[in-house]
């Protein structure tokens, strides 16, 4: 099969034809996805629930949990959250390669997370699902990295077309988030297979937008300044919402380790934050349809403040504050939703905050005497958050200009998203997707000479032929080291292989000729402390920074004992650069 393809198709339309193929596919996996989670709803409605056992609502989040927990880690047993932070890393490592499994693990984990209830969205999950099956196409057909990579992007961009019927915002998305580099011949792939995504996503459930507006304003001039401070708003609230939904994961991941607590925790403030505010159930996209189109009324219903008296004769306020309350802990039940086990992503949470920002703006605005649209803030709110949370102001753009239909307001999209994008980039220089491979120093960006030093590991540049003294060691004896060796530095350790210091030929050199100071001198006398010491997991970027804050030409590498492992050098790795970046701009 393999040698009949070599000899009968081009490299070029073979990857034509095979984005294609992942296009098909990653639209049958969303079809696929939103099927299960609508069966699973409906079983849970009909068969689990009925009308006379709604307090069951509170209970189902928890069961989805853990049926997704348990299906994570007795029968994948790998961690299948974080979708996109996953092929941002198989990206950024140049290796393109993701596990088989992720073709269909995160259609059942997030199927039964969100189908029950569980507060997070299923776009990341299908995202990965696209981008695995262009992995594992291309590693099947044995392509290179670099076409392993374009299926990636392939897949992701089929994704996002299939499960939203945005073919712009499938390509936009893999060209911005995923950080891919804009060419010719990345380009035609990446929208063969988000336009068939897409096409065969009308066929199987219509051409209608997912968020169809009845009834929409058309953009007046007058009203830019009110957009500007949207724009701004929603800048503010990314923020909230990425740091917050950080800080809270790192809290679940590292201060509760037993597997059955965090369920339990997680299940239970879940539970507790549905029953006070139900829109908070599911991916809370019957809320967006309701805020986009003016009936902000609905979203109270099955609530505490529904028929409630106090709550009428102070409805407006009460309103204000209820759906404030809703924002501020919807990244809460999120991460309890995925830090207890559930398999999600953020595109559902970002658009539901995003939609009530714009609500909660234009309903403020109006109250203090202004007139502006609350169903057109709610639809530019959600391009705005998307926008600052991912780092993407064009994706948020056509997204849902995509989504809705809302094709007529690309001027105040454009307005919220960049306002948004600019004010989020003033304090946070990552996404909540990039963040933790930024922190780790794995992440590609499009700057070439970052992304070179990125792709550099300690272990290719590290120089181990260095001969190692002792303190306790003679000058004597040292002359004798010196006269086998090639290096004119010698790093001291001590019997534990610790580093204590370094040695310097140069320091010696003027004593080395005299017996008459060989027992008089010891190492520990003669060594001097490096300029630095770096530690062996240092990114390469860090390293070069720390080269010249110090103007060392060779620095000593240890591990997290501070045993020596060798030394680095200036030259080394500016010979690894050249060539990683000649290999990079042949690609």
């Amino acid at each position: 099969m393999i040698e009949w393809r070599e000899r009968h198709i081009s490299e070029k339309h073979l990857v034509l034809l095979l984005s294609f193929f992942v296009g098909m596919f990653s639209a049958a996996a969303a079809g696929i996805l939103k099927t299960f989670i609508h069966l699973i709803q409906r079983l849970v409605e009909e068969q689990l629930i009925g009308d006379d056992r709604t307090w069951l609502y509170l209970v189902t989040p928890m069961i989805g949990i853990t049926l997704a927990a348990c299906f994570v880690k007795y029968i994948v047993r790998d961690d299948i959250s974080h979708g996109i932070t996953k092929i941002l890393y198989a990206i950024s490592q140049r290796k393109s390669i993701i596990k088989p499994h992720n073709m269909w693990s995160s259609i059942v984990g997030s199927g039964l997370t969100i189908g029950f209830g569980g507060s997070v969205g299923a776009e990341a999950p299908i995202v990965l699902t696209g981008a695995a099956i262009g992995s594992n196409l291309a590693k099947a057909f044995r392509l290179d990295q670099k076409t392993m990579m374009l299926m990636i992007g392939c897949g992701a961009a089929g994704a996002i077309g299939g499960i939203f019927k945005a073919p712009i915002a499938g390509l936009v998305f893999t060209l911005e988030v995923l950080m891919m580099d804009l060419t010719m011949t990345s380009v035609a792939p990446l929208l063969i297979s988000s336009v068939t995504a897409t096409a065969i996503s009308y066929l199987l459930t219509g051409s209608e937008p997912m968020f169809p507006i009845r009834e929409i304003e058309p953009f007046i001039v007058s009203r830019i300044p009110w957009y500007l401070i949207l724009g701004a708003i929603c800048g503010l609230v990314s923020l909230y919402f990425t740091r917050g939904m950080n800080r809270l994961e790192q809290w679940f991941k590292h201060r509760i380790q037993n597997m059955w607590l965090k369920l339990l925790l997680g299940g239970m403030t879940l539970s507790i934050l549905i029953f006070i505010f139900p829109p908070l159930y599911g991916e809370g996209y019957d809320v967006i349809r309701q805020l986009i189109n003016g009936d902000s009324l609905s979203s109270i219903e099955n609530s505490p403040l529904e028929h409630n008296e106090w709550a009428a004769r102070n409805g407006a306020w009460l309103l204000l504050t209820y759906f404030g309350f809703i924002l501020l802990f919807k990244i809460v039940a999120s991460v309890a939703t995925n830090g207890a086990g559930g398999v999600g992503g953020i595109f559902a949470p970002s658009l539901f905050m995003g939609a009530i920002t714009g609500f909660l703006t234009a309903r403020i605005m109006n109250m203090s005497g202004l007139s502006v649209p609350e169903a057109n803030f709610a639809l530019v709110g959600m391009a705005g958050l998307m926008s600052g949370v991912m780092h993407a102001p064009l994706t948020g753009i056509f997204l849902i200009a995509e989504l809705t239909g809302g094709y007529h307001l690309f001027m105040p999209l454009m307005i919220v998203s960049v306002i948004s994008y600019l004010t989020i980039m003033l304090f946070e220089p990552h996404s909540l997707y990039a963040m933790r491979l930024a922190q780790k120093g794995e992440l590609l960006t499009h700057n070439k000479d970052r992304n070179v030093l990125t792709l550099l590991k300690m272990d290719s540049v590290l120089e181990t032929d260095f001969v190692t003294v002792f303190p306790e060691m003679t000058l004597g004896q040292l002359v004798q080291v010196i006269s086998a060796s090639k290096r004119n530095i010698f790093p001291v350790i001590d019997n534990d292989g610790r580093l204590r210091g370094i040695l310097l030929l140069d320091e010696v050199r003027n004593i080395m000729f005299q017996p008459r100071l060989y027992k008089r001198f010891t190492v520990s006398q003669l060594m001097t402390s490096p300029p630095a010491v770096l530690p062996f997991d240092m990114p390469m970027e860090k390293v070069m920074e720390t080269f010249e804050d110090t103007g060392a030409w060779n620095l000593p590498v240890v591990d997290e004992e501070r045993r020596y492992l060798g030394f680095v050098s200036k030259s080394k790795i500016f010979n690894s650069y050249r060539h990683v970046l000649v290999h990079f701009s042949d690609e």
